[in-house]
Parts: C-alpha cells; structure tokens; sequence
C-alpha cells in the first residue's frame, strides 16, 4: 500500500481500517476501482463504510473533473435479485447520499472535495487550538478573563437523541435492531422484551472495544416495600388472580418457588452474586465478544425460562433491575444516539415507573414493531400508543413516530412462486399493510391531538431478506431507511458546527478586545444593542402573556366541566361494567400504588387493560389545554415555542457587522451574533424540559390531593371490603373537588408565570453580560489570537462551503 492510500484514510478519519487495505494489496489504481463488494469485505461495520463511500464518491467526481477524457468510463453494477440491473447504485452509500440529497449546506461541504478534512479531525484541532488559548489567557482575575474561560469550558456538548422502540415479545423487534447496528447475531431472538418491566438501552461504546451492560438496580427500600405488599397481598388474596401471579413469578424468580416457606426475605444470603444491589451500585458486565454478552445478562433481563439452557439456572435476578444499558463498540449509527427497549406501559414500582415516564418524555422518535400479519389489528400495538401519546407528545418531544411491519417475507400464500412472482407478492402486501396501518391512525382522536399524519410513518422490514436479498434488494427491505434515518439524527456536522461556530465567536472577541482604541463607536454600539434588546424583550415578553391569559381561560372552562364530570370519570374507573365482587383486588392494587393498576393478563389469558384514575381524574383539564399546550410548545423540529417569538428575537448583529459603519467593532459584533445564536438553542432546551412539568403538574396535582384517599382506601379490611372502599373513595372525590382542579389550574399557571419569568431574565442578562464585557472592558491583559481566528474560521468555512458566515 503506497502513502497515497494511507493518507486519505487517515484524512478521512478511518484509520483502523489502514492494515486491511494493506494486507490487500490496494494501491492507488485499485483504490479507484474498488466496487460495492470490495468495500463491504474491506470495511464491515456500516457507519465507516457509508462515510468511505461517500469520501470515494466525491474523489471520483473531483479526478473525473480534473481528467475529462475518463469521465465516461463505464462502471460495473452488481446484478440485482429482484432481476433489476440498478442494484449497486441502490446499495451505494444509502446513508450518506440521502444525506447530501436533504441537506444543501453538507452538500456544498462535501463537495469540496478529497481536500477536506473530515468532521472528526476538524473537532479535534479546534479542540485542541481552545486548550491552547485556554491556557494564554491571564491567570489574574478580572471578568472579562473569567468571562472567556466559562464559554471556552462551555463549547462542547453532548447531543444524544433518544429512540423509544415498543413492541411485544415475538414481534421482531431483536433482529430488527441487529440488522439496523449491522451486527447479525448480537441480540438472540427474545433477549430484549423478554421481562415486562425493564427498559434496556443499545447506545456505542465510545470508550473502548468491548461489549458492556451496565446494570442498574432498584433500592433495597424500593424491594423490602414491594415484598411488604407482595407478602400482605398473597395472605388476602391467595387466589388464580393477574396479582397474585404476577407475585408469584416474580418472587419465584428471585428466590425459588419455594419461596413462601422462606422467612427474612431480605437476606443478605439471596444476594450473594449481586453484592452490587446491597451497595446500591451499578453491575458491568464485560466481554469482547459481542455473542456472549446476551448469555451473560439473560439472568436480568429476562423471565421466562423456555431455552434449554436456561433450565440450570437457579436465580433470575430481573425483578431487582430497574434498566440495563448495553454498549456497543465500533456502532458509528449510535455515536449520537441511545435506542430504548420500553415496557409497553410504566410499572407498579416507582423507580421503574419513574424511568419509564422520563425515556418516553425524552424520545425525539417512538418505534412500534408489530408483525405484518397483525400490524394493522395489533391491538397491544395501538394500545401502546394510545395509553403513551400524552407522555410522548404534549408532556414529551417526541416529533416522529415510525410504525414498522416487521417479518414482511414470508411467501407461502404467493400464487406464483418464482422469484419474481414473489418478490412482487412481497411488495404488493407491503403496500397494503401500510394503507391499512395509515388507515388504523387516522381513526385515533386522541392521538391525533398530539401527532399529525405527516409525523406519522408506516415502514415494511424484513431483517432476513436484508441480510440474505433472496427476494428483495437491501433498498426495498426497508431497513436501509431506518440506518438513514438514524445517520440523519446521528449526524454531528451540526453538533461540529456549534462547536466550530462558538470557537469562532470566543476568538473574535478575544482578538476584538484585545486591539486598542475605538472606545467612541463602541460606546454608540452598546447603546444600540441595549435600546434593540429592550424593544426584542418586550415582544418576547407580550407573546408570553397573552400565552398565559390563554391558557387561564382554557383551564378555567377544564374546571368547570371537571367539577361537573369528575365522579363520572371516577366511576368509570372504579365501577366499570361487568366488574364483579372479585374487582376488589384490582381496586386494592389500583390504591396501593396511587391510582394506577398496571396491565395484567387474567387466568383466561386475557389482557386486561391499564387504570389510571389521576389521568381519568385530569382527562378534562389535559383536554382543555391539550391544542394550545401543542401550538405553544411544538415539538416539530422547525417550530419554535411562544409562536416562534423566541427564534425570532435578534440584536441585528449580524446585519450591523456588515456595515462599514461599525468595522471597528467587527469582531465582536461577530460574537455578539455567535452568542445570541447559543443562548437562544439554550433557551429553547430549558423550555422542552419544563414544559414537560408543566404539562404533567395537572395530573401531578390531582394525585397529590387524591393520596388521603388511596391511604384511607387502602387500610380498609373486612366484609363489604369493595363497597366500602368505593364508597371511601366517592367521599373523597365528592368533598375536594370544588378544590383539586382550582389548585391544578393553579399550579399549573404558577408555573407558566415562574418559566416566563426565568426565560426573560435569563436572556436578559446573558445578553447584557456579553454586550458589557464585549464592548465595554478594558483588553490590556488580552492575547493576541489573529493567528488562531484564521485557522478555525478556515475550519469554519469548510463546514458551511462557503466563504461567508453562513448562519
């Protein structure tokens, strides 16, 4: 292998894979000529691949550009399956091309050709051009020294997007992530969603090249509390009841199924292999082997004990596990990105339950795997996605949901049966499983208040055709449009260029400050930036009121009818039709855990559906806000909150610095423009996250004044135990609700007001800080950084391709 060769994988930021293309023998000739299968043998892992691919791509346009005369030679395709001849081009660069295609500014970046460095290496030299200033900046303390070191320390942040994925046991859903992360046999069918309760998480491992679960427990107070009910429960209640079941596989689990001859069930003895639960610390597991990680963990993750070799297995230790998370080394599509195994509901214990409630609020994406053949009547399904929409969308961020089909290669009912005729039986029914799965959506009211049909996305996967293209080319398996989809959201051109554009800023005022003179225009600058910011305040500040008087209305008529409604809505929870006398072990367990009675499937394997009677309770105020609540805080990627009056203040800094007028003041109206850019991102961060408290404060509220009741309740004992805590519970509702929905209302303005509050002063001072300390402090002390502002404003434009700022 010639320097040529080294050299551009070193460039592009594929170093480990230099010894493989030596010990090939490609050299600069052959590395033109590379086709689709060679870069597959050369380059395994997806991520690496797609970004060589695409770096050749453009090297090959640039060498055709430079050399005319062999701009038309032929290129080989490899044959398709499906009989088409367009297969390589299909195969090519899924990722990466897609990319290019939906993104204009990356698209002039990479056209710049096999001169450009890529993203890592651009990262990693303004990083280390930061130390650098970092340390030239005077130890003396004064602000505007002190100033510098807090937005250099302030420069990087982790971004990380959160992809929920639901789905039952037997959907699909481990060989969907398998061919996704491109490894084939990592997750073994039936190793996630094995337990009901535990959420696993599948992000990379950035720190080494091993394989890694780290485990989390629940506390030992949480378990010696549900052992307290478990035991309380089965003394009452010994019957074949969801319940006692439930108890009872759990408790079996943990500690045999003998376990009701046991006494001190808090034993230190039962936990001797995981002393990490006694410690209330974090269990790894380590290996460098990707099969043997799911052997290794299957002891917490899993609850059924249906594999041979699962029989010599004396403890199962998942009813202690209150999530998992596994690290994958070399996964470039989750560099930026954690997928989430979820339950298909929360849980009866608070840590999980609490866990479940914060992924799902956190997920930018929710993924529903269903079978193809049951898709669309997949009632566990659209269950799932009924009972979880208000976490996800109003009192979430979430702003796509992807429903995908899984195993659409089945054939057996295929007429023809050559492979033509089944690969168009195969696309046919695809077709028509998203019709009627789109169909399905569009009859979910509730739903449908918080998502749109645009967010809205059928996908038909098969993983086996994926991999082996018997019938269908990669492209029509659909799971190439899931790896674009998560390169998109993986992609850190724009986490780089946040970074590349701060590092910008902070130089330019570092140099701007440190030159003399122009103390005049300054001066006539800051009182213009002060008088703008005063006028762009006061828009922020009118939005956010008559938001305010807006949803004080709304929640005014939610009180009204909740006052009317709330015994209806009680009664519909605790009296429902052909609830019989045995109802009063699902009442007791609806109490004991604070109105919530979780899922369970009966003696009849019947699924019983969840009870929530805060969220019954709240329904009418959630519904009196729910449209203005989702028009104030969007969570479309291209809205802004507050009618888009936040993304729209502006100090004009960017038109001022193209003024002649102010060329004096050039630079640090360049970070005046970088830092409004920054606190504005900030801003719109802090009001995702509240606005999820703030939604969820009704619900919150409710079952706060309704604990008195559920305690009452629950203590109750006797004959006539089910009228009597109905009765309990009628009283409660019947006394507090001229006061539990005033205080919601309340309390949920109250916050409202305090986010107000807090957004305007926060943009006012920073603003004002960095005006002050810009334009109105003395840079004697201030190094010279001319040289280090050309570097990374060369960095910068290499992002944007373009010689201007392109913000």
């Amino acid at each position: 292998m010639n320097d040529f060769v080294r050299d551009k994988l070193t460039e592009w930021g594929l170093l480990e894979w230099i010894e493989t293309f030596e010990e090939e023998g490609v050299d600069e000739e052959s590395f033109y000529s590379l086709e689709d299968q060679e870069i597959a043998e050369l380059i395994p892992k997806v991520g690496p691949r797609s970004r060589f691919k695409k770096r050749l791509k453009l090297l090959k346009k640039e060498q055709n550009t430079a050399n005319p005369d062999t701009a038309d030679a032929p290129a080989q395709v490899i044959p398709s399956p499906s009989g088409t001849s367009n297969e390589g081009k299909r195969k090519s660069d899924l990722q990466g091309e897609s990319n290019q295609q939906q993104s204009p500014t990356k698209k002039k970046r990479l056209a710049k050709g096999p001169g450009a460095y890529s993203e890592e290496i651009i990262q990693a030299d303004v990083e280390n051009i930061m130390r650098c200033v970092l340390k030239k900046i005077p130890d003396q303390g004064n602000n505007l020294n002190d100033f510098l070191r807090r937005k250099i320390h302030d420069l990087k942040t982790d971004k990380r997007e959160v992809v929920g994925v639901f789905g039952q046991t037997g959907a699909g859903k481990s060989s969907l992530i398998n061919a996704v992360i491109g490894l084939k046999k990592f997750l073994p069918s039936g190793s996630i969603s094995a337990c009901t309760s535990v959420s696993i998480k599948v992000e990379a491992n950035m720190q080494n090249s091993n394989y890694e679960a780290i485990i989390e427990f629940i506390t030992k107070e949480e378990w010696r509390d549900e052992l307290w009910f478990s035991i309380n429960f089965r003394l009452e209640d010994e019957e074949d009841d969801s319940e006692y079941r439930d108890i009872d596989e759990k408790l079996s689990a943990l500690y045999g199924e003998d376990w009701k001859e046991k006494s001190d069930l808090m034993d230190a003895k039962y936990f001797k292999e995981i002393p990490e639960f006694l410690l209330s610390k974090e269990k790894i597991l380590t290996t460098d082997k990707a099969k043997d990680l799911p052997e290794k963990l299957i002891r917490y993750t899993r609850t059924k004990q249906d594999n041979a070799e699962d029989k010599g297995t004396k403890r199962w230790y998942w009813p202690l596990v209150k999530c998992v998370t596994i690290k994958v080394p070399n996964a470039d599509l989750l560099k930026h990105v954690t997928l989430v195994d979820l339950p298909g509901s929360g849980d009866s214990n608070k840590s999980r339950d609490k866990i479940w409630k914060t992924v799902v609020g956190s997920c930018s994406t929710i993924w529903i795997v269903a079978d193809i053949n049951r898709a669309a009547s997949d009632k566990e399904a659209w269950d799932i996605l009924k009972d979880a929409c208000s976490y996800m969308g109003n009192g979430g961020q979430c702003n796509q949901i992807h429903f995908i089909c899984t195993k659409s290669d089945p054939h057996s009912d295929a007429d023809d049966t050559s492979r033509t005729g089944i690969h168009d039986f195969i696309l046919k029914r695809n077709r028509q499983a998203k019709k009627e799965v789109m169909k399905e959506f569009n009859q979910l009211k509730e739903v449908k208040k918080h998502f749109s049909e645009e967010s809205f996305k059928v996908f038909t996967v098969s993983s086996v055709e994926f991999l082996n293209q018997e019938y269908l080319n990669q492209e029509e398996t659909e799971i190439p449009k899931l790896q674009e989809f998560l390169q998109e959201l993986n992609d850190c051109h724009k986490e780089t260029l946040n970074y590349v554009s701060g590092a910008r800023g902070i130089l330019s005022l570092i140099q701007g400050a440190s030159r003399r003179g122009g103390s005049e225009i300054k001066k006539d600058v800051c009182t213009i930036l002060e008088e703008k910011m005063t006028d762009e305040l006061e828009k922020v500040h009118k939005q956010m009121e008559e938001t305010y008087q807006a949803f004080e209305k709304c929640l005014s008529d939610g009180v009204e009818k909740s006052e009317s409604y709330c015994e209806k809505a009680l009664e519909s929870v605790i009296n429902p039709r052909g609830s019989g006398s045995g109802f009063h072990m699902t009442l007791r367990s609806l109490v004991t855990h604070n109105g919530i009675y979780k899922a369970k499937t009966n003696k009849n394997q019947k699924k019983r559906k969840q009870k929530n009677l805060n969220m019954a309770l709240s329904s009418y105020l959630t519904e009196s806000i729910d449209e203005k609540f989702k028009e104030t805080f969007p969570n479309e990627i291209n809205c802004g909150p507050f009618n888009g009056k936040l993304n729209s203040f502006s100090l004009d800094t960017k038109r001022m610095k193209m003024d002649p007028e102010y060329e004096d003041v050039e630079l640090q109206l360049e970070f005046l423009n970088a830092e409004e850019i920054k606190m504005k991102k900030k801003l719109i961060k802090i009001i995702r996250d509240r606005k999820k408290k703030i939604y969820s404060s009704l619900m919150t509220t409710v079952e706060e004044s309704m604990q008195k009741c559920y305690d009452d309740a629950k203590g109750i004992r006797g004959p006539d135990l089910l009228n009597n805590m109905r009765e309990t519970m009628r009283k409660h509702v019947h006394d507090s609700k001229n006061i539990m929905f005033k205080n919601a209302k309340k309390v949920m303005l109250n916050q409202l007001r305090e986010l107000r509050d807090d957004i305007l002063k926060d943009l006012k001072e920073t603003m004002q800080e960095s005006i002050e300390l810009s334009l109105k402090t003395d840079g004697y002390s201030i190094p010279d950084v001319a040289e280090e502002l050309d570097m990374v404003k060369n960095h910068h434009e290499e992002l944007t391709g373009s010689a201007e700022e392109d913000q």
